[in-house]
Order: structure tokens, then C-alpha cells, then sequence
């Protein structure tokens, strides 16, 4: 009989490697723009309209379904995912996920992972690959704008990419006093080497800075783009969908370069559909090496909307580490026939 193996959030944590998951991230990413792999598109739909009394008519969140297969791997993913901006104030994650593998070869059911750590990691991996490979040389200083649990990531992915001795500073600025937590959490991440700083304004924390990381549930541009100096990277993490949106048209303006982990449906995101005619190249090709940095004085921007490709890459990882550690919990789901 067949059985599933189910891993906890803390069974995904103990075999969850950052620095080992960048590769599988890039080597994933590369192969999405080779076309490799099976990403069919995604519906986000809304959810619990109706519960609420006093505004029947409203949605508390937004539901997704994210399935892919990269070709050659052993399992496909479907992963569920919920994003409900009120649950901070639950204490409970404004997004919520779970990864549901299958055996590609016999269709049967394998896997159930929870989903919220792979998710942060892979997006971390994200702009920790970006800025390796398109940060100008020389010490990194880091304005992040947002101070959540993607903040942490990014973060830790930047360093964990580029090299901890290369990240000089961090300053964070997010509107409520979570700023001075991140920046707590991140100094004892990180070390005694880097400075981590809570900021008062979004521009104090963009000014002078060579990589700026954008990690929130915005619907309007959440730092002025003209306070961005000459070479600026800016890794842009929240906005999917149009009526989202972190970056100010200076910013898109003045950038020489866009770049996304998913072109097309970046171009529909708030971020970037008021620039008709953007050019916009893939995550995928920088790494390939077919495009990169042409200057130190440019200013690029990475739009990433998330891709279910990068869940698949990540999910297959931890499964495999989980299965030779013997990790998780077994059961059969269906009854022998």
C-alpha cells in the first residue's frame, strides 16, 4: 500500500539548507527560461466572502493554486496558498501554504509539505541570485522596506548569495515599530559584521544604498525612486498582481533595466502595467549569462511575482533530504484496491 509522508513545518526546517537550495533555485530559474517545465497558469481567486456581518461583501484574503513539473525530476508539486493581510493581527502568517508532491511517473500521491518556509526561501533565493549576479562590486549596503518575514529572507539571502563579508549594512524601515524587530532578528542572524538599522522614513533607508529590497502587501510605491543613487539594485518581492504595487514610476523610469523571475505576468503586476512598451528580460536568462549588467551606473530592477517552478525545485529538495533522514510522518491515503 502506498503511503504519504507528511512533513511538519519543523521537519522542513531541519534538512532546509539556504546556501545548499541557491543552486537548485538558479539551475530551476534557467530551466523555466529554457522551457523545461510544465507551469500551467495560475488562478487567485477571492476568499471567505460572506463571513464577515458587517461587510458581507468582502473577501478576508486571496486563494492560489500553483502546480508545476520540471522535466526530469521525480515528483510534480501543486502548491495551496492563502494570503490573508489581516492575520498579523491574529498572530497568525499573512501567507499560508502547502506543497502536495506526486510520483511523475505513477500519478500517485507521495508528498505533503508544509509550505510557509519553502515559499519564504525560495523567494529569498530569488534576490539573494539577483544580487549576486547583478549588484555592482564592492560592499553592498542594503535598504529593505518592509520588515515581515520575506524581509528576513531576503536578507539572510543576499548574504548567504553574495557573501556575508560583502554585506556591510542593512537599514529597514517598515511604518510600525516591527522595523526595531527585524533589525533585532537580522544582527542575531547575521553576526556581529553587519549592521542591521530600523530607519524613520523609506527614504532614509534607499539613500546611498547599492541593493534595495521591497517585501510588502502595498497597493501604492512604498520609497520615492528619486532618491535611488547611480548603479541601484532594486529587488521588487510583493507586488502579483495588478492592484499591487511597490515601486513609484521614477523608479521603473529611471531604471536601464528590468528584469523578472516570470516576464509576462510581472508586466500585468501594479509595479510595472502603466509601462506599455518595458522591456523586460528573465531571471532565467541572467543566470544562463545570455544577459547581465551592462554598467556600474545603471539601475536595474528585478520584478519577481513568485513562480510555482521555484516551489517544485525547492519542495523536491527538502523531500529528498526528509527521505534520507527518515523525517516525517507516513500514512496510507487511500485504502488497497
Amino acid at each position: 500500500m502506498e503511503t504519504v509522508r507528511v512533513l511538519s513545518d519543523d521537519d522542513v526546517a531541519s534538512v532546509l539548507d539556504l546556501e545548499a537550495l541557491l543552486p537548485i533555485v538558479a539551475d530551476a530559474l534557467e530551466k523555466q527560461h529554457a522551457g523545461a517545465v510544465e507551469r500551467p497558469e495560475r488562478p487567485h481567486y477571492p476568499i471567505g466572502t460572506g463571513l464577515d456581518p458587517d461587510a458581507p461583501d468582502e473577501p478576508t484574503g486571496t486563494g492560489l493554486c500553483m502546480p508545476a513539473y520540471i522535466h526530469g525530476n521525480e515528483y510534480a508539486a501543486t502548491k495551496l496558498a492563502t494570503v490573508v493581510a489581516d492575520n498579523p493581527d491574529r498572530g497568525l502568517p499573512t501567507v499560508s501554504a502547502q506543497i502536495a508532491l506526486t510520483d511523475a511517473e505513477t500519478g500517485q500521491p507521495v508528498g505533503y509539505l508544509a509550505g510557509n518556509r519553502i515559499t519564504s526561501a525560495r523567494t529569498g533565493c530569488i534576490g539573494g541570485l539577483a544580487a549576486r549576479e547583478l549588484a555592482r562590486d564592492g560592499p553592498i549596503e542594503l535598504g529593505v522596506i518592509g520588515a515581515g518575514t520575506q524581509a528576513r529572507w531576503q536578507t539572510r539571502a543576499i548574504a548567504a548569495a553574495t557573501g556575508i563579508e560583502r554585506l556591510e549594512s542593512v537599514r529597514i524601515y517598515s511604518p510600525s515599530d516591527s522595523r526595531v524587530d527585524c533589525a533585532r532578528d537580522l544582527e542575531s542572524a547575521l553576526g556581529a559584521s553587519v549592521s542591521a538599522t530600523p530607519v524613520e522614513t523609506p527614504r532614509e533607508a534607499v539613500e546611498n544604498a547599492t541593493v534595495v529590497v521591497t517585501a510588502t502587501t502595498s497597493t501604492e510605491p512604498v520609497f520615492p525612486g528619486d532618491a535611488l543613487a547611480s548603479g541601484t539594485l532594486v529587488i521588487a518581492v510583493g507586488a502579483y498582481t495588478a492592484e499591487m504595487r511597490e515601486l513609484d514610476a521614477p523608479t521603473v523610469d529611471r531604471a536601464a533595466r528590468v528584469i523578472a523571475d516570470v516576464p509576462a505576468e510581472a508586466r500585468e503586476t501594479g509595479d510595472l502595467c502603466e509601462h506599455d512598451d518595458l522591456a523586460i528580460d528573465s531571471l532565467g536568462a541572467i543566470l544562463a549569462g545570455d544577459v547581465g549588467r551592462h554598467s556600474p551606473e545603471e539601475i536595474v530592477v528585478v520584478s519577481s511575482v513568485g513562480t510555482a517552478v521555484l516551489d517544485a525545485a525547492a519542495a523536491d529538495y527538502v523531500f529528498a533530504r526528509a527521505l534520507e533522514n527518515d523525517d516525517g510522518t507516513t500514512s496510507p491515503l487511500y485504502s488497497s484496491q
